[in-house]
C-alpha cells in the first residue's frame, strides 16, 4: 500500500504545481481520486477564492469516487472560508479512504479534519511525502505561524564568487536558462527587494516577463535611503509604483517584513546586489539561498563580491546552511550554470 500511497501523491503534488504562483496567500494543493489502482479524478487550487483541489478532483470523479480513495497533498480545511470546508464535500462523496501529506500549519486547525473524517467511519492516513510537499508550501507555512514573509535570497556570480567587475558591469553573467528560471521565482514572490545600486547600474525592472501575460505582478521595493533615479524602469514603464526602504538591524528588518505581510506579502525575494545580501544575512531574516554560479572567473580585487558587508573576524562568524542542493542548467556548449539552494540555520524566529 505505502508503494501505491507515494505514487499518487506524487501525481497529487504534480498537480499542485500547475498553479505556481497564482495561488497566494492560499497553499498550493493538488488531489486525486482513486479506485482499484485508477485514477478516476484529478484537480488542484487554482487560484484563492475559487474551489480547493478536493471538490474539484471529486466533481471530477463525480459517482466514481464512491468507495476510492482521495490522495490530497495537505491536510483538507475543515472550517469555513472564503469556500466551504473541504471535510463536508469529503463526507458527502462517499470516499472510504483519504491519505494526506502535509498537516495544517494552523495549530487551532491541525488534525481536525483526521477527527472529523474518522469519526465519520473513513479511514486516514498522513504524511506520505510530507517532506516535499512541506516544501512546496514552506512560504505559505512560514507565512501562517510569523505573519511574515518568508525571505529567498537569489544571487547570481561567477565560479570566484564576483557579481559585477569593479565598475559595476555585471550583464550578463549568467545564461538564457538560468534566468528563466529567476522568472519562475519571481511568478512566486509578493514582493522584490533589490538594492539602489542595483537599480543604478543594471536598471532592472523587477516584473515577471515569463510568461508575457502573466496577471500578478509582485510589488517593487528598493533598499535605499535615496531618491530612485526619475528616469529609472521602475518609476517610467508604468508598473506597480515603487517604494524605498533600508532596514538594517535585526529589529528594523523584522518591523519591515511585518509591514509586508499585513499587506499580504507571503514571499519576499531579494534579488542583490551584495551589501543588500550581506545586510539581510547579518540580521539573520533570509530563510532560502538560490545561488546560480555561471562557468566563469572574473578575477580582479576589486570586483565585487556576491556577498558584501563587514569583514569577519574569523571563521566562527560564518553562516551555516543546510539541506543544500545542486541542479546544472545547460547554457553553453560543455559548461553549464550550476544552481545552489540551501536553508539558512538560525534564522530570527521570535514572533
Amino acid at each position: 500500500m505505502m508503494v501505491y500511497d507515494e505514487l499518487f501523491m506524487r501525481i497529487a503534488l504534480d498537480l499542485a504545481q500547475q498553479a505556481w504562483g497564482m495561488t497566494a496567500p492560499n497553499p498550493m494543493v493538488g488531489a486525486v481520486v482513486v479506485r482499484d489502482g485508477d485514477i478516476v479524478g484529478r484537480g488542484y487550487h487554482h487560484r484563492a477564492g475559487e474551489p480547493h483541489a478536493e471538490p474539484n478532483a471529486l466533481d471530477d470523479a463525480g459517482e466514481a469516487a464512491r468507495g476510492s480513495t482521495l490522495y490530497v497533498t495537505l491536510e483538507p480545511c475543515s472550517t469555513q472560508g472564503r469556500t466551504p470546508p473541504c471535510t463536508e464535500r469529503i463526507l458527502r462523496s462517499g470516499i472510504a479512504r483519504v491519505v494526506y501529506a502535509s498537516q495544517d500549519a494552523n495549530p487551532a486547525h491541525r488534525g481536525a479534519a483526521e477527527g472529523i473524517l474518522r469519526a465519520a467511519g473513513i479511514e486516514v492516513a498522513h504524511g506520505i511525502l510530507a517532506r516535499e510537499c512541506d516544501r512546496l508550501n514552506e512560504d505559505f507555512f512560514w507565512y501562517i505561524t510569523r505573519k511574515r514573509p518568508f525571505v529567498t535570497l537569489k544571487m547570481a556570480a561567477t565560479l570566484d564568487g564576483r557579481i559585477a567587475t569593479a565598475s559595476g558591469a555585471s550583464q550578463w553573467i549568467t545564461g538564457a536558462k538560468a534566468r528563466s528560471d529567476v522568472q519562475k521565482l519571481r511568478r512566486r514572490a509578493g514582493a522584490i527587494l533589490v538594492g539602489g545600486t542595483t537599480v543604478e547600474l543594471d536598471n532592472p525592472s523587477l516584473t515577471v516577463r515569463e510568461p508575457a501575460d502573466w496577471p500578478r505582478q509582485p510589488q517593487r521595493l528598493v533598499w535605499t535611503s535615496r531618491p530612485l533615479p526619475p528616469t529609472c524602469k521602475l518609476c517610467t514603464d508604468g508598473g506597480n509604483a515603487p517604494r524605498t526602504a533600508k532596514p538594517v538591524s535585526t529589529e528594523e528588518w523584522l518591523a519591515f517584513l511585518a509591514r509586508l505581510g499585513t499587506e499580504g506579502v507571503m514571499n519576499l525575494l531579494l534579488e542583490g546586489g551584495g551589501e543588500l545580501a550581506a545586510a539581510a544575512l547579518q540580521a539573520r531574516i533570509v530563510n532560502k539561498i538560490v545561488f546560480y554560479y555561471a562557468p566563469k572567473i572574473l578575477c580582479g580585487r576589486g570586483s565585487r563580491p556576491l556577498v558584501g558587508g563587514m569583514d569577519p573576524s574569523s571563521l566562527s562568524e560564518a553562516l551555516e546552511v543546510e539541506d543544500v542542493e545542486t541542479e546544472l542548467f545547460a547554457e553553453w556548449e560543455h559548461s553549464a550554470t550550476i544552481k545552489v539552494t540551501g536553508y539558512c540555520k538560525d534564522v530570527y524566529r521570535a514572533d
